[in-house]
């Protein structure tokens, strides 16, 4: 995938050179505004959490992909609003389409889980939510 030099100061809107309709507040779900205002926030500036919501509705993985791979090099257990490791999920449940494409990621997510298994597999959360990450990662990879 070839992005600009300086992709991450810009926002999907600007990236994707797609700008979603005005939204009327009273109209929209609140996660339709965060989704539509995130659009417009710079990629440098994202949280965590950030980029749970986006990556879970399927919204600019071309690009919010190679952040939370980052991300999570950094912490398998980066965490948004809901638990540690949910950013971890919301990778792992995206588009199988996008991971189709993209293989290299694929295969580094796959390094990051397998190097962090462990982890995964002790780090204090109720066992659903653990049975969840690893079902997940488990489709994941039945996507090859």
């Amino acid at each position: 995938m070839k992005i600009e030099d300086n992709w991450k100061s810009k926002t999907l809107e600007s990236l994707e050179k797609k700008i979603w309709p005005s939204l009327d507040p009273e109209e929209s779900t609140y996660l339709i505004r965060t989704c539509s205002s995130l659009r417009k926030k710079p990629l440098q500036d994202f949280t965590t959490e950030d980029l749970r919501i986006m990556i879970g509705q399927n919204i600019g993985l071309k690009y919010l992909i190679p952040i939370a791979i980052e991300t999570l090099e950094s912490n398998i257990l980066a965490e948004g609003d809901y638990f540690e490791g949910d950013l971890l999920q919301s990778v792992l449940k995206s588009d199988k389409r996008y991971w189709e494409l993209e293989k290299e990621n694929r295969q580094k997510i796959c390094k990051i889980f397998d190097f962090n298994k462990i982890v995964l597999q002790e780090f204090d959360t109720t066992k659903d939510i653990r049975k969840d990450i690893f079902d997940a990662f488990h489709n994941f990879k039945l996507t090859e």
